[in-house]
């Protein structure tokens, strides 16, 4: 379980540094999740956050695979884990 997390979080860091480099994504993914640049602040390295980035990426094709060929990372990566996050789809 913790091995899970520990990957999950590395993929919300890899989101969020991809977010970080587009104002206007960051915007958008803010506006969508209810977040103000305090509270986005504060939610950094909480699961809530985490599940929110990995989730966002998921269901968002062009921002994934281009936030994954950023980040030199599978796209199956992204969503075996987000799969896991939600397991009914």
């Amino acid at each position: 379980m913790r091995e899970q997390a520990t990957e999950i979080s590395e993929i919300a860091d890899a989101c969020l540094t991809w977010l970080a480099a587009d104002v206007t994504e960051l915007e958008r993914f803010m506006s969508l999740a209810g977040y103000s640049p305090q509270s986005l602040r504060d939610a950094v390295g909480t699961v809530g956050l985490e599940h929110g980035l990995v989730d966002y990426f998921a269901r968002n094709e062009p921002l994934l695979l281009a936030m994954c060929a950023n980040a030199n990372m599978p796209v199956e990566r992204v969503m075996r884990a987000w799969h896991r996050l939600n397991p009914q789809s």
